[in-house]
């Protein structure tokens, strides 16, 4: 089995093969094959870290849909000034299987 760090939408996943990810709104749609090109490191039958990126790996997947997160609560607060305010909202995700980790020679 090989894993592979990768950084997209400033977040780093550990991912394998047949993994399904929720990663912040990317441009593709469904259907579509999406590159994840900046790889941190592999592990697991080969161990190769970058520094900071891997140049000769690329991760691939397919993106499954465009929709929205679960609901993100934010409350400010100011102590002994009667201060409150609640606000929320759900975030643009991606969903992104992936395909392939491939070493280039």
């Amino acid at each position: 089995m090989l894993f592979a760090v990768i950084k997209t939408g400033g977040r780093q996943f550990i991912v394998k093969k047949g993994d399904v990810l929720e990663i912040n709104k990317i441009p593709q749609q469904k259907g579509e094959r999406v590159e994840f090109k900046d790889v941190l490191g592999i592990f697991g039958d080969k161990f190769l870290l970058g520094q900071p990126i891997l140049d000769n790996v690329v991760v691939q997947g397919e993106v499954l849909s465009q929709e929205k997160g679960e609901k993100v609560t934010i409350i400010k607060y100011k102590p002994k000034t009667r201060y409150r305010k609640k606000m929320g909202f759900r975030p643009l995700i991606t969903k992104v299987k992936i395909k392939e980790i491939k070493i280039k020679s």
